[in-house]
């Protein structure tokens, strides 16, 4: 073991080299998880999907729907079978988005993938199975699960809970709105009610 740390020690003549590349390294490390605002993405909070700008118009339509009360980004977009699970398919997605984001190759109309439909289905079973599917589907097929499976909510609502977002401009003042606190929001809704 001795042997392995003498290994990662730099010679005499470097050790001041090696220092300033670590700092610099560590620096720029620190800055980028910093500036990319990271530890927002470990949490459940709906204002992370805005951390860049084009996810705008879906955040804007969500905090507008009936979803945004019970709701949010990540109880729909990704797994709830096991703790695992839901945080890989976060650092997968998120890794993906970030790469997109910094290359600058967003899309002007965001789609979503094959691997987030599934996920999305899973979710809206998993949450609408008690209130409307067994009711419902049971009525529509004996096998219910399988024909959830099959079928896809998505075919049918399309637009919940996002409206239809045709592109980066398609939301009235999405681009220029900032986070929405929706405590308030919600508060202000049952104020009304």
């Amino acid at each position: 073991m001795k042997k392995f740390f003498r290994f990662l020690i730099p010679p005499d003549q470097w050790k001041s080299a090696v220092a300033i590349f670590l700092g610099i390294f560590f620096g720029l490390t620190a800055y980028a998880v910093y500036i990319s605002r990271a530890p927002s993405y470990l949490s459940d909070d709906p204002n992370t999907c805005i951390n860049c700008h084009v996810m705008n118009p879906q955040y804007a339509n969500w905090a507008h729907s009936a979803h945004r009360r019970i709701t949010n980004c990540n109880d729909c977009h990704v797994p709830h079978n096991n703790v695992f699970s839901k945080y890989l398919f976060k650092a997968q997605d998120g890794m993906r988005h970030a790469t997109i984001f910094t290359l600058r190759n967003e899309p002007q109309v965001i789609f979503i993938r094959e691997g987030g439909k599934r996920v999305v289905q899973q979710n809206c079973i998993r949450c609408h199975e008690q209130t409307v599917g067994k009711t419902f589907m049971m009525s529509v097929q004996p096998n219910y699960h399988n024909y959830l499976l099959e079928r896809q909510c998505l075919n049918c609502h399309r637009e919940t809970p996002h409206g239809r977002v045709n592109g980066l401009s398609s939301t009235p003042n999405a681009l220029v709105r900032t986070k929405i606190d929706s405590r308030t929001e919600r508060d202000e809704d049952e104020e009304k009610e």
